[in-house]
C-alpha cells in the first residue's frame, strides 16, 4: 500500500506577537505533524519575527522566511504574496494553509487533508469559527455577515484561507493566489479553483478564529470585505447581501442609540420632577 503523502502547512504574517505562539503551539500538537510549517514574515517590528527565529530551535519542522515584498508599501496584496512566497517554498505535494489570529484542534489537519492524501479530491475546504474561548459580543453578532460558524460543529462552505488544502499542482495550475488584491483573495481563488475540480468540506476541521471585534471594528472589516468583492468583480448577490448588512447594522446601532438617548431624557427629566417637591418644603421651612 502506498504511503500518503506529506502535507506543508503555510501561512503569512506581519505583526503577530499577541497570536504567533499560540498558532505554532496547535499547528505542533497535530495527530498529523505537518512535514514542515513554512511562515512568511512581511516585515514584522512588533517581536513577531524574534518569536520565530526562536520557535524555531524548539521547532524544527518550522521554516520561517523573512520577505519585505510581503507587505502592503511593497505588494498590492501583499496576503496573497506572502502565502505564494511560502507555497513556493513548501516540499510537499499537498499544502495546508492556516492564518494568524486562529488556532487548531489536534486533529484539524489529519481532518482537513484526509480526501486529498487518499486521492479523492484535490481540493478541501474546512471554514473557521469563533474560539468558544475568547469571544467578544460583536464576534458573535459580526460571524454570520463574514461565513464564521459559532460552533466547530457546524456546516459550512467557507472558502475562507484560514482553513483550506490542496494539491500544489493546482495551486500552479490556477496560477496561485491573487497578487493584485488586497482582500478577497482566497474567494478569487476558490472561483478559479472551482473552475477545474470540485471541493471537498471536511467536517470539524475549522480554524479556531479571535477576531475581537468592536462595533467599529466588525463595520470596518464588512465594509472593507464589500469594497473587495465589487474591486474583484466576483459574486455579485454576496457584494449586494453585505452592503445591505452593513446598511442595516449601521440603521440598527442608530435607533439603538436614539432609543438610549430618550430614555435617559426621560429618566433625567422624572428626576427634575422629583426634586422640585423637596425645593419647596426646603424653602417653606426657610
Amino acid at each position: 500500500m502506498d504511503r500518503m503523502p506529506a502535507v506543508s502547512v503555510v501561512a503569512t504574517v506581519l505583526n503577530e506577537v499577541a497570536d504567533i505562539d499560540r498558532l505554532l503551539t496547535s499547528l505542533m500538537e497535530q495527530t498529523l505533524a505537518p512535514a514542515e510549517v513554512v511562515i512568511v514574515d512581511g516585515g514584522s517590528s512588533d517581536g513577531t519575527w524574534e518569536r520565530l527565529q526562536c520557535a524555531k530551535t524548539k521547532y524544527p519542522t518550522l521554516i520561517p522566511i523573512r520577505d519585505e515584498s510581503c507587505r502592503l508599501s511593497q505588494s498590492p496584496g501583499p496576503i496573497s504574496r506572502g502565502r505564494n512566497v511560502a507555497i513556493a517554498a513548501a516540499s510537499s505535494d499537498v499544502i495546508a494553509c492556516v492564518d494568524a489570529g486562529c488556532a487548531y484542534e489536534p486533529e484539524w489537519l489529519e481532518r482537513l487533508t484526509t480526501s486529498i492524501r487518499s486521492g479523492e479530491s484535490e481540493y478541501a475546504l474546512g471554514g473557521s469559527c469563533i474560539d468558544p474561548d475568547e469571544r467578544t459580543v460583536w464576534d458573535i453578532a459580526s460571524a454570520p455577515f463574514f461565513g464564521v460558524k459559532l460552533s466547530a460543529d457546524a456546516k459550512t462552505k467557507s472558502c475562507t484561507a484560514r482553513s483550506v488544502a490542496f494539491r500544489k499542482e493546482l495551486w500552479q495550475r490556477v496560477g496561485g493566489f491573487p497578487e493584485h488584491l488586497l482582500l478577497g483573495e482566497d474567494t478569487v481563488f476558490d472561483l478559479k479553483v472551482r473552475a477545474l475540480v470540485t471541493p471537498t468540506f471536511a467536517e470539524r476541521a475549522k480554524a479556531f478564529y479571535r477576531p475581537c471585534h468592536t462595533l467599529r471594528s466588525a463595520l470596518g472589516q464588512l465594509a472593507r470585505y464589500s469594497l473587495s468583492d465589487g474591486v474583484a468583480g466576483v459574486r455579485p448577490a454576496r457584494l449586494l447581501r453585505n452592503s445591505s448588512r452593513g446598511l442595516l447594522q449601521i440603521v440598527a446601532v442608530l435607533l439603538f442609540a436614539a432609543c438610549a438617548m430618550g430614555r435617559n431624557l426621560e429618566s433625567d427629566q422624572g428626576s427634575d420632577h422629583e426634586s422640585k417637591p423637596a425645593q419647596s418644603a426646603e424653602c417653606q421651612l426657610a
